[in-house]
């Protein structure tokens, strides 16, 4: 088992497919309905990872993630209907690690629930590449022992490369990990925006980029080794 998880949903027949799909997937799920169950058991238990619908029978699960933030650094990650970019503003500022909108894939919320684990597990570890230091715990990033004030998409993009360096990573990969690609939200030139903005924030000289590479017609690379210490 990689971790417990924490699932709360009252769509009765959601949460069975998403327990049976994360068990297959090595994890250790616990479903509840209600914040007064969730409350109960993330005081009984060390969770790995909260997933959480919005609107609950009993509460706002954005009130609920508050008040979990105020005892836990657990990784929190929301599972809701509300898809305008206002509800995920909203959510990501309640302390959410990331945010799913439905309808969605098992395959993008394994990728999702899979790359929150890997922070969460990677403890104190400094991932080092060049100048640019990313710290998992934090989930912040170092140039030249300045912060970097990078949004979460772009922390998130940071982190996948730095994850995944000296591989060609495709679009579709890129948008997997980051992004729900059945969603109606994404376009064709979110990648290309935040690679960009991410560059500027990143490069030297972000027209002769040292970090993030095209590789025509195959994706990009981040093209600088990548150590943990």
């Amino acid at each position: 088992m990689y971790g417990d998880i924490l699932l709360v949903e009252d769509d009765d027949s959601l949460a069975r497919a998403i327990s049976l799909k994360l068990s297959h997937e090595n994890y250790h799920v616990h479903t509840v309905e209600t914040i007064s169950e969730a409350e109960s058991l993330i005081a009984e238990r060390d969770m790995s990872l909260v997933i959480c619908d919005v609107n609950l029978p009993d509460g706002n699960g954005l009130d609920f993630c508050h008040e979990v933030r105020k005892k836990s650094d657990v990784m929190f990650l929301f599972l809701t209907a509300l898809d305008n970019e206002s509800d995920i503003i909203i959510g990501y500022g309640a302390g959410a690690d990331d945010y799913i909108t439905k309808p969605f894939s098992m395959s993008v919320l394994v990728s999702k629930i899979n790359a929150v684990m890997k922070r969460c597990s990677s403890g104190n570890i400094m991932m080092v590449s060049g100048d640019i230091v990313y710290l998992p715990e934090e989930n912040r990033t170092r140039k030249k022992g300045e912060y970097l004030s990078l949004t979460a998409n772009e922390q998130r993009l940071l982190a996948y490369f730095m994850q995944n360096p000296m591989r060609i990573l495709s679009k579709n990969q890129l948008l997997e990990a980051l992004w729900d690609i059945d969603g109606c939200f994404v376009d064709d030139n979110t990648l290309a925006v935040n690679i960009r903005r991410l560059r500027e924030k990143i490069e030297d000289d972000p027209s002769k980029p040292q970090y993030i590479k095209n590789v025509r017609g195959l994706g990009y690379i981040w093209e600088r080794s990548c150590t943990r210490s």
